[in-house]
């Protein structure tokens, strides 16, 4: 069935949040830079360079200067400058910085990037020695993994991280009295039931009830979580040497997918355009949400849509209720720029914000999401978010899956995804599809 989503009823999304979530700040300039290295060599300072992914407000300039002053309040010798990407020209930006020798001190990103690209190339410092101090003992084990290359290097050193969801308009499922198909205690649906509340609610007129967005890469962690659960297929094996997209059980997902009215494949969105349509009321549901997306207020209050609808998150499907759902781990990697001050100097700042008892939890909080650690406890204690912040803890985060986003070849794998969505969207066989995005994907990770 070729199923799209009209054209019009697209709306662009204002940026792409870091896996779903955060904004751009005002980049600085090159020349600012140069200069502030300048004074900082004549006031026998150490300059280092930040860049960030806008990981919820590690993206906006004041919250990020005010973590600055408080590190230089303790370490007044290091200089900092910091530069802000976005997701659709960050990567360009870093690998032109590269090439012309000039890659910035310290990146703020996740695993992906840091460990299976920049650090598989040989570019990034091993952060080793920060991991067997106490602070990183108790760091989760899972983020650890994902944070070791094959070799044993650490070229990540983890500071928050979150689960990704989905969610629902709650009026919406209620005027097609479809919320008894879900388990509003526990948050979960099984796969019948939720094929059965998509039915429901499209009954009732609401056409649009989820997209299958698939104009790019962004939020693509939504349209994998969907299909790898609905009947318990995996993305990568468990060592993460090849992409298992061509299970049967993914291609049954796929193809309930497509037979099920309401699901419409959309190549004109990614998942921030797609957040945008579900708050605005053109969408039943979201396949791009978390905790940072359930309490932002950019668009009204937050919890709610546009139009003020009850936005209760979910996990993801599954045939028998045991849901993995995608993560998201953030934090720091130092490159090797040649200059043993420097990256001290980097490995102090990552060691302030990380796990300074002073700045830890104001750390965590700038992301909106959750610490590395079981030791960091109380971060949204106090705040208007706390109790959904704890929903999100309690009910969300113990179903975290595998971090298989370090599986060679990840970058081609994901443009093959939305590739193959785009095919399968507009008519194209689902076995046939699948079975080339596994060959291009594996080729990749051969390489």
């Amino acid at each position: 069935m070729k199923k799209l989503l009209l054209a019009g009823l697209t709306l662009t999304a204002a940026g792409m949040l870091a896996a779903c979530g955060g904004g751009k700040a005002d980049q600085s300039s090159a020349a600012a830079d140069s200069k502030a290295d300048t004074k900082a060599a004549t006031d026998g300072e150490t300059a280092i360079s930040l860049w960030t992914y806008p990981v919820g407000k590690w993206g906006d300039a004041a919250t990020v200067d005010g973590i600055v002053k408080k590190f230089n309040e303790k370490h007044p010798e290091i200089k900092v400058t910091v530069e802000y990407l976005d997701y659709q020209n960050g990567d360009d930006q870093i690998n032109t910085a590269i090439e012309g020798k000039q890659a910035p001190d310290i990146v703020l990103e996740g695993p992906e990037r840091l460990v299976a690209n920049w650090g598989a190339k040989g570019l990034m410092v091993d952060l080793k020695d920060m991991f067997e101090k106490d602070a990183a003992s108790d760091i989760y084990d899972r983020v650890k993994s994902a944070c070791v290359s094959p070799e044993g290097a650490y070229y990540e050193y983890p500071a928050f991280m979150v689960a990704h969801c989905m969610a629902i308009n709650k009026t919406m499922f209620e005027k097609a009295n479809a919320l008894q198909y879900l388990d509003l205690d526990s948050h979960t649906w099984s796969t019948e039931d939720f094929l059965k509340a998509v039915q429901a609610v499209y009954d009732s007129g609401q056409q649009n009830v989820g997209a299958i967005y698939c104009a790019s890469q962004g939020g693509d962690q939504g349209t994998r979580a969907l299909v790898n659960n609905l009947y318990s297929g995996t993305f990568t094996d468990k060592d993460h040497t090849k992409y298992t997209a061509d299970s049967p059980e993914n291609i049954k997902a796929l193809q309930a997918i497509v037979d099920q009215a309401g699901l419409n494949f959309d190549p004109s969105i990614a998942g921030g355009d797609e957040i945008t349509l579900f708050r605005n009321g053109t969408l039943a549901m979201s396949f791009c949400w978390n905790a940072s997306q359930q309490t932002n207020t950019d668009n009204g209050a937050a919890g709610l849509t546009n139009a003020g609808d009850e936005i209760i998150p979910m996990l993801f499907p599954s045939d028998d209720k045991v849901t993995e759902l995608c993560g998201g781990i953030w934090g720091y990697g130092v490159f090797n720029n040649g200059d043993e001050k420097k990256i001290e100097a980097a490995k102090t700042f990552i060691d302030f914000v990380c796990n300074d008892e002073s700045e830890v939890k104001e750390s965590v909080k700038a992301s909106g999401f959750f610490p590395v650690r079981p030791s960091v406890t109380g971060v949204y204690d106090g705040t208007d978010n706390a109790e959904t912040m704890k929903l999100f803890e309690d009910k969300f985060m113990p179903s975290m899956g595998d971090y298989y986003q370090v599986t060679k070849g990840w970058t081609t794998a994901r443009t093959e995804w939305w590739n193959m969505l785009q095919r399968i969207g507009t008519g194209g066989d689902v076995a046939t599809e699948v079975a080339t995005f596994t060959k291009n994907a594996n080729a990749a990770a051969a390489q």
